[in-house]
């Protein structure tokens, strides 16, 4: 095999140095300035000169800087852009220094690590959209500082926007103007000081002209709430010129604060060329129980549903059922699609929207004055039980009716509300949609004592509609739940959802009556091993969160520490 022969290579040879503080030598090169700095001055001599008792290394970056001057002097400015006009003043009170420092470490903090053991370390992430409601309640402003933190959170975490954008406040909708990452902010709700009030009539106008459609949505809720006609009219003033989907996100709007008066403009939505306009407008029309949309509903449904004599018992009675057997121009009008979707017959879905859009109170005089829940309880002759319960949950959920909540949801204790078929998440029958009609004090009654019958496994969405922090009978019923699942050897994570749950919803004073459950207990037999020690730093973390949110709103109080 030929043998290579390798010969050593000539060295590279450095450029003349140059003295760069002399202005009739021509700088050096701005690639060997970087070369000479890459390599080192030990590697290869700058191309520089250097003056006596000056290092290479000083004369080197002598030359960078003197270079550096020159390249930019050889630039040519450009035109100065305008500049922004100044932030609008925000007038609520700044935070007390004590709950700006909390904010900052909940803006910094990132949460335990993917996959990692969470410890009984407080999950600050969690807290974060908690003392972002209770400063919106003391009518706080963002500090200026960390605007562009809560911006970036807002961004990240979409359940966090409402409550951040009204912190920032109209200081971070001018934020948001100049940060294209922030953009999504000018499409939600910048808080209430955006808006102009009710003595600005002008400003509301033009607001309404020539505003963004967030500051737009924003303003008409704002004026509905305070003057429900007055928001009316500003809707109808441009409703002909708006687009299909802005219509949309209008009308629903309208429905926080529904009136009688608003049934004209609603009849007039109801031949809106928009298809999802018209089925929101009948959809509003028919939560007013008095609108004519509402008694065209009750004629087409009530004969329908009728008393007849039980089969073999003439001394009962049952529902008989008798679905409309076509949909017609006008029923479409009024909102019934005539299509059904995959899998229901045609009668039983126009039925079911029948029934759902009418006046839960009328059913009573129609069924001989019976009750909603006697009404409730009257067998349904053939397969028409389901449908016909599940327009009428609809019903009460859309109408807001407790009464009619009360009967669909029966007794907490009932088994036969623990079945999975009888409430799957998202139907008709969904139990969590029914108990938002009821007071919060009830609802958060029957959630406690159906925990005690039927246990934690079915209840947490329940959990998640009651007001926190809960009420000590609710709270009382999940730690005792999450006591006896501890006793029995299950894991903690088995119930992480409603443990965590717990730590943002347990009122912060039950963390001293839970000290006695962070102790490790002795793990029954054919328990899961090391559940003790699972349980005991769960409840642990548990008791810390409760205290760390105790501090924080003493902190958004102003309390001293």
């Amino acid at each position: 095999m030929p043998t290579t022969r390798i010969t050593p290579t000539a060295p590279i040879p450095s450029p003349t140095p140059t003295d760069p503080t002399d202005p009739t030598t021509a700088p050096a090169p701005w690639p060997d300035l970087v070369g000479a700095a890459l390599l080192g001055t030990g590697r290869r001599t700058p191309p520089v000169a250097v003056r006596a008792g000056q290092s290479p290394a000083a004369a080197l970056l002598d030359a960078a800087a003197v270079s550096t001057v020159r390249r930019r002097a050889a630039l040519r400015p450009a035109p100065a852009g305008e500049r922004p006009a100044p932030a609008p003043a925000d007038p609520r009170p700044p935070l007390p220094a004590a709950a700006r420092r909390r904010l900052a470490l909940l803006l910094a903090d990132r949460g335990p690590a993917a996959g990692g053991r969470r410890g009984t370390d407080p999950d600050l992430t969690e807290l974060l959209p908690q003392w972002l409601a209770a400063a919106g309640e003391h009518g706080y402003r963002a500090p200026e500082a960390l605007l562009p933190a809560l911006l970036d959170a807002a961004r990240s975490r979409t359940d966090l926007r409402p409550a951040a954008l009204a912190l920032t406040g109209p200081r971070g909708l001018w934020l948001a103007r100049l940060n294209d990452d922030w953009r999504f902010a000018l499409r939600g709700i910048g808080g209430p000081l955006s808006l102009p009030g009710a003595d600005a009539p002008e400003a509301v106008r033009r607001l309404w002209e020539e505003g963004l459609f967030a500051e737009r949505v924003a303003l008409l809720t704002a004026v509905r709430r305070r003057d429900p006609r007055a928001g009316l009219e500003l809707l109808a003033a441009t409703w002909a010129t708006e687009r299909a989907e802005d219509r949309l996100m209008f009308l629903d709007s309208l429905g926080e604060a529904l009136t009688p008066t608003d049934e004209p403009f609603l009849e007039q939505a109801l031949s809106d060329r928009s298809r999802n306009v018209r089925t929101t407008a009948a959809e509003l029309l028919s939560a007013l129980p008095g609108s004519a949309l509402a008694a065209r509903m009750a004629e087409r449904s009530l004969p329908c549903v009728q008393l007849a004599p039980a089969a073999g018992d003439t001394t009962a009675e049952v529902l008989a059922i008798d679905p409309p057997g076509t949909c017609d121009a006008g029923m479409q009008r009024d909102g019934v699609a005539a299509k059904p979707p995959s899998g229901r017959g045609e009668r039983a879905w126009w039925l079911g929207q029948l029934v759902e859009a009418t006046p839960l109170d009328r059913w009573s005089g129609h069924l001989g004055g019976r009750t909603p829940a006697e009404i409730v309880a009257l067998p349904v002759a053939g397969d028409w039980r389901t449908e016909l319960h599940d327009a009428w949950c609809r019903a009460a959920v859309r109408q807001r009716h407790p009464g009619w909540a009360r009967a669909l949801l029966g007794a907490p204790g009932d088994p036969v509300l623990a079945a999975p078929e009888m409430a799957p998440a998202g139907s008709a029958r969904d139990l969590t949609k029914l108990l938002t009609v009821l007071p919060g004090d009830e609802r958060a009654l029957w959630v406690s004592e159906f925990i005690a019958v039927h246990g934690l496994s079915d209840a947490f969405r329940m959990l998640g509609v009651c007001a926190v922090p809960w009420t000590e009978p609710l709270g009382r019923s999940v730690v005792d739940a999450l006591d006896i699942a501890r006793d029995a050897g299950s894991y903690p994570w088995s119930f992480s959802g409603v443990m965590g749950l717990a730590e943002r919803c347990l009122d912060p004073a039950e963390a001293g009556r839970l000290d006695m459950l962070t102790a490790v207990t002795d793990e029954p037999e054919g328990a899961s091993p090391g559940s003790g020690g699972y349980w005991s730093e769960a409840f642990l973390r548990l008791v810390g969160t409760l205290r760390l949110r105790a501090t924080m709103h003493a902190e958004l109080a102003g309390e001293p520490s």
